[in-house]
């Protein structure tokens, strides 16, 4: 009589460490950490595209001038370059991966701005612009975490407000432009949830229709992961775990009913979807960001 064998995982997380300005590539233990980059300036969004064997994320450069940027390495730390130039965003923070279509898509905080591009960096444009220059110092503006959801054509963005303030909030709007429309001024754009404390990236579970986010604020609803079906109006987003120390990088791996998060601390954390079986998967000298769970 044969015994079950549950297959081996061999997925990787991908981390990004803002204040050791490198990429590294891990077991979702926390086993054989690898550097693949390093001299990254405030690396914050990552999004992994393991078909093509490729790695993108956003710098947020220096936050007061106008110096983002968006690179891309081979997934084995090779052929480092450039997509989108130092300038050609402002403060990109998270970054989500439409495969399908050959995009990405970012939030521009500073910039206040929702915004995306082909893979290899052409087509470069704007879909949401919350604020002009002269609104930049106003922080309900900022437009920080992405996701898509390619079923009903729709992006959700987080635009987080300041400090503590409750002044979060989650947004959607169609993925293209309303025909006429600009993206100053599209008409299209609802407000899913509001009230927040601090909500920074966005992960959609698209099997179950449930949004997923990390939120900074301070405790009770602050630093936290909450969740909300998406296709429920009004429904109050439940808190699936907490006690994080500022955090920011969400990934989810549905295949396997987990998530994953980082925070400034420099810890990464697991745990069933449901918030349960919570574990701390690494401990790392560092600020960390943007995270991305691959299977290969």
């Amino acid at each position: 009589m044969s015994i079950y064998q549950p297959k081996r995982s061999t997925g990787r997380l991908f981390v990004l460490d803002a204040s050791g300005a490198r990429l590294f590539v891990m077991n979702t233990d926390g086993s054989e950490k690898k550097i693949l980059a390093n001299g990254c300036r405030i690396p914050d969004g990552i999004a992994v595209d393991a078909q093509a064997g490729n790695i993108y994320w956003s710098n947020m450069g220096v936050p007061s001038v106008n110096d983002g940027s968006i690179e891309r390495i081979d997934i084995d730390g090779g052929n480092r370059r450039t997509i989108v130039p130092v300038g050609g965003t402002f403060t990109p923070k998270q970054i989500h991966l439409d495969k399908a279509n050959g995009r990405i898509y970012w939030c521009d905080r500073e910039g206040m701005r929702v915004m995306r591009c082909n893979l290899d960096g052409s087509k470069r444009e704007t879909l949401v612009a919350s604020g002009s220059e002269g609104d930049r110092h106003d922080q309900t503006r900022w437009c920080v975490g992405i996701t898509i959801d390619p079923l009903r054509e729709k992006i959700y963005w987080t635009q987080k407000g300041p400090d503590n303030a409750g002044l979060g909030r989650i947004f959607r709007a169609g993925i293209e432009m309303p025909k006429g429309e600009r993206a100053t001024d599209r008409s299209d754009i609802e407000i899913v949830h509001e009230g927040l404390p601090e909500p920074i990236d966005l992960e959609l579970d698209l099997e179950s229709r449930v949004l997923y986010w990390t939120d900074r604020g301070d405790p009770p609803l602050g630093n936290t992961v909450n969740r909300v079906p998406i296709d429920r109006p009004g429904a109050r987003p439940e808190i699936v775990f907490d006690h994080l120390m500022e955090g920011i990088g969400i990934a989810l791996d549905i295949a396997n009913g987990r998530m994953f998060m980082t925070d400034l601390a420099g810890s990464v954390y697991s745990a069933r979807l449901d918030g349960s079986d919570r574990k701390a998967v690494a401990a790392v000298q560092g600020n960390l960001t943007g995270i991305a769970y691959v299977e290969f």
